[in-house]
C-alpha cells in the first residue's frame, strides 16, 4: 500500500478530503468573513490561467469586456418581479455611507442613510438593461455583446470554498439581439464554448443541455447548464448559459426601431462561469496525494526541484537548472511556451516535492549531482505518481531528451486526466432505470457511489412538475438538465405516466 500525502482519503472522508486538498496545495484560507475566502497565489494563479484561456474563446466570439458597478440600486431589481424574488434571500444591502462613534463601537450614521438602498451586485442583469436601453435606440445598434469579469455577492447560508461561497469571482456575458433565432443561436453558441473550455482546459466532461423550468434562471425563458461528474458522483453545475427572450428589455425599456420603423423589445441573454470551476477541478482530477492541475491551467507546468546538500556541487547544480529553466521556455505545448519554475526556497528538497505533489503541478523535475554529472533529470508525472508496487514514480531521462518531449508530455498528461473522468462519467450514468422505484432503490442508502440516473419524462410544467421536484427532494435528488445529446425518449413518464418526450438527468448536486 502506499502512503500518500493527505491524512484523509476520498474514500473515507469526501468532504473533509476536499477541504484538507484546500489547504495543503495552498489554494484558499478562510477569510474571517463567513463564506469569503482569500484566494491564494496558486489558487488565484489557476483562476487566472481560467480567465486568459476564457476571455480569449469569449472575445473569439465577437464579444468585448467592459465594467459595470458593484453596487445596483434596489429600484433597478423592483422592475422585475421574478428575478427580485429569485435572488431576494441572497441579497446584501449598503444602507448607510458613514459611520460614527458611538459608547466606543462604530455604528451606522443615522444621518447617512441613502436615500434608495442599494445591492451589492449579486448578478448584472438589472444594472447591464439599464445601459442597454441607453445604448440601444435602432436595429443598426444591434447586436450588442459584452462581457464582464467581476466579483459577485450572494449571501449563502450553507458555504464551501470554491463551491459556494458569499463572495466569489466569475464573468458574466450579457447581449441583445434583434430577433428571437438570433438570440437564442448566441445562447446555444456560449454553451458550447463553456462545454469546449471545460473539456479543452480544465480537461473536464461535462453534459451540456436544458434546465427543466424549475431549475431556470429568474426570469429566464431558457436556461442551458453544462453538468459535470464529481468523483463521489454527485453533480457539479459548471456553467449556465441564459435565453432571457424579453423578460429584461420589457423591465428596462430596452426597445430599437427596426428596419420599418417600428419599435420592439430587443431579445436578451446572459451566461457565466464562476471560480466553482476551480472546485470542480478539485474534486474530479484530486487524489490522495492532493491536487492534480490539468497543464493548461497550471501556472506552472514543470516545476524543477535541486537536489542542494549544502556543497561545492550546489552551484553546478544550480547552474544547469537554469539552463533546463531556460530551455524549457523555448519549447511549446498546448499552443503557449511552456511554463517551468526553479523552486529554490530554502527547504529540504524532499518537502518541497511533496510540496508541489500536493499542489498538483503537471511535472516535478528532481535534479542532483549525479544527474548533473550524468547530463540527465529525474522526472514525476503529477497524473501516476506511483508505479504498480506502490513505490513513487521516478524516472531518470537524459536532460536533452526530456526537453525536446515536454510539449508531448504535457499534452498526454492533459489528455490523460481528460480520458480517466471521462471513463467515470460515461461509466456512471444509468440509462436503463424504467420507473420511479427504480430511482429509489439506485440512490438507496447503501450505494456510496450512485452517479447519475438518466429517465424519460414528459416535461410536465407548474404544479405538476412542483410535485414531481417535491418527491426528488425527499431522496435528496435534483433535476440536471436534458443532455443536447440524449437518445429519443420512448415509453411512458416514470415521474407523471404521460407519454415521455425527452430524456433528463437526475442526481444527488453541490
Amino acid at each position: 500500500m502506499s502512503k500518500h500525502a493527505l491524512s484523509v482519503t476520498r474514500e473515507a472522508d469526501f468532504a473533509a478530503w476536499y477541504q484538507q486538498v484546500i489547504a495543503e496545495a495552498d489554494l484558499a484560507e478562510e477569510s474571517g468573513v463567513r463564506g469569503c475566502m482569500v484566494i491564494r497565489p496558486w489558487g488565484y494563479g489557476i483562476w487566472e490561467r481560467v480567465q486568459r484561456l476564457l476571455d480569449d474563446r469569449i472575445k473569439a466570439t465577437g464579444h468585448e469586456n467592459c465594467y459595470f458597478p458593484l453596487f445596483i440600486p434596489l429600484s433597478y431589481f423592483e422592475k422585475e418581479a421574478e428575478h427580485v424574488d429569485g435572488f431576494a434571500k441572497e441579497m446584501a444591502v449598503v444602507t448607510h455611507h458613514r459611520l460614527i462613534q458611538q459608547d466606543g463601537r462604530l455604528v451606522p450614521d443615522p444621518s447617512a442613510k441613502l436615500e434608495e438602498p442599494l445591492v451589492v451586485r449579486p448578478t448584472s442583469e438589472t444594472v447591464i438593461g439599464a445601459a442597454f436601453s441607453r445604448w440601444i435606440q435602432s436595429w443598426r445598434d444591434l447586436p450588442v455583446l459584452i462581457n464582464q469579469w467581476a466579483n459577485v455577492v450572494r449571501w449563502e447560508m450553507r458555504t464551501r470554498m470554491f463551491l459556494r461561497t458569499s463572495e466569489f469571482l466569475w464573468q458574466e456575458g450579457h447581449t441583445a439581439h434583434a430577433s428571437v433565432d438570433e438570440a437564442r443561436e448566441e445562447t446555444m453558441k456560449m454553451l458550447e464554448v463553456y462545454r469546449s473550455f471545460a473539456e479543452d482546459c480544465l480537461a473536464l466532461p461535462v453534459v451540456a443541455g436544458e434546465k427543466p423550468e424549475n431549475e431556470r434562471f429568474p426570469g429566464a425563458v431558457s436556461t442551458y447548464s453544462i453538468e459535470a461528474m464529481m468523483q463521489d458522483g454527485k453533480a457539479l453545475q459548471a456553467g449556465t448559459s441564459h435565453f432571457l427572450g424579453t423578460t429584461f428589455s420589457s423591465a428596462q425599456n430596452i426597445r430599437f426601431q427596426n428596419a420599418n420603423g417600428e419599435l420592439e423589445l430587443a431579445q436578451t441573454t446572459s451566461w457565466g462561469v464562476s471560480t466553482r470551476m476551480i472546485g470542480g477541478v478539485i474534486m474530479v482530477h484530486g487524489d490522495d496525494d492532493g491536487l492534480r492541475v490539468p497543464p493548461a491551467i497550471a501556472p506552472w507546468q514543470v516545476v524543477i526541484v535541486p537536489m542542494l546538500r549544502d556543497g561545492p556541487e550546489d552551484e553546478a547544480v544550480i547552474a544547469y537548472c537554469r539552463e533546463l529553466q531556460a530551455a524549457l521556455a523555448r519549447q511549446t505545448a498546448l499552443g503557449e511556451p511552456v511554463r517551468a519554475l526553479l523552486d529554490l526556497k530554502p527547504a529540504k528538497a524532499a518537502s518541497k516535492r511533496w510540496g508541489w505533489v500536493k499542489k498538483g503541478a503537471p511535472v516535478i523535475v528532481e535534479v542532483g549531482p549525479r544527474d548533473q554529472a550524468g547530463g540527465n533529470v529525474s522526472v514525476i508525472r503529477r497524473d501516476r505518481l506511483y508505479r504498480p508496487d506502490g513505490k513513487l514514480d521516478s524516472t531518470v531521462q537524459p536532460r536533452g531528451e526530456f526537453i525536446d518531449g515536454a510539449s508531448a508530455l504535457l499534452a498526454e498528461i492533459q489528455g490523460s486526466l481528460h480520458g480517466q473522468a471521462r471513463e467515470r462519467l460515461e461509466a456512471n450514468i444509468r440509462r436503463d432505470v424504467t420507473d420511479f422505484a427504480g430511482i429509489e432503490a439506485h440512490f438507496a442508502e447503501g450505494n456510496r457511489y450512485p452517479g447519475w440516473v438518466e429517465v424519460s419524462w414528459s416535461r410536465p410544467t407548474g404544479a405538476a412538475l412542483d410535485k414531481v421536484v417535491e418527491r426528488l427532494k425527499a431522496l435528496k435528488l435534483t433535476f440536471r438538465n436534458v443532455p443536447n445529446d440524449a437518445a429519443p425518449a420512448t415509453g411512458a413518464c416514470i415521474f407523471t405516466g404521460e407519454p415521455a418526450v425527452e430524456r433528463i438527468l437526475v442526481a444527488r448536486a453541490y
